[in-house]
């Protein structure tokens, strides 16, 4: 797989997603192969700042009774519980200090997959004159593909960097169904 376009370039961002420490190997939730997001995100993370382009970084910041744990009848074991370790972002994940930090699904009642979810990113985002968003991170069939989705519905081109995502695939198929919905939705896959 080989590149389309040129990026970063002017009018492009990065978005990291959700790669915290819960979700790597050890962590509340891990995901296989988690870790091996991290260098591919650090070459872009260098790429987008030495063009001086903006990074972006979310992170689920739950509560500890947020809704989408098991004790309240949601799918997932407690994780990425705001001011925890394992909420905290991966160790070696060179995030600048510039970076913006996007929490979400921070209050109990009310979950979010996206990046987008709850939050002002697409304004932000606009602000700064970005048109086109860099997405990778954790995990593709879930944060990743609903913030590629609505980020293709709030107007924005999308370039996934397919070598730095991961999937949970509760079912066996789901990382793939995700990358075929990012596709149909207009996103390009490219490596990092």
């Amino acid at each position: 797989m080989a590149r389309t376009a040129a990026w970063p370039a002017a009018g492009d961002a990065l978005l990291v997603v959700d790669v915290q420490k819960d979700f790597l190997p050890g962590g509340a939730l891990a995901v296989a192969r988690a870790g091996e997001v991290v260098a591919p995100l650090n070459a872009a993370i260098r790429a987008f700042e030495r063009a001086g382009r903006p990074v972006y970084a979310s992170r689920d910041w739950h509560p500890a009774n947020h809704c989408s744990f098991k004790a309240r009848g949601g799918p997932w074991p407690p994780h990425c519980v705001a001011g925890t370790r394992g909420a905290e972002f991966a160790d070696g994940l060179a995030l600048p200090r510039s970076a913006g930090i996007v929490s979400k699904a921070d209050t109990p009642d009310v979950d979010a997959y996206s990046a987008f979810g709850g939050n002002d990113l697409a304004a932000q985002l606009r602000r700064q004159g970005v048109r086109r968003v860099v997405i990778g991170g954790l995990t593709t069939d879930y944060c990743v593909v609903n913030s590629v989705l609505d980020a293709r519905a709030a107007g924005f081109e999308v370039v996934v960097l397919a070598d730095a995502i991961r999937a949970v695939n509760v079912q066996p198929e789901d990382g793939a169904r995700a990358l075929e919905a990012m596709r149909k939705a207009g996103a390009r896959l490219e490596p990092a």
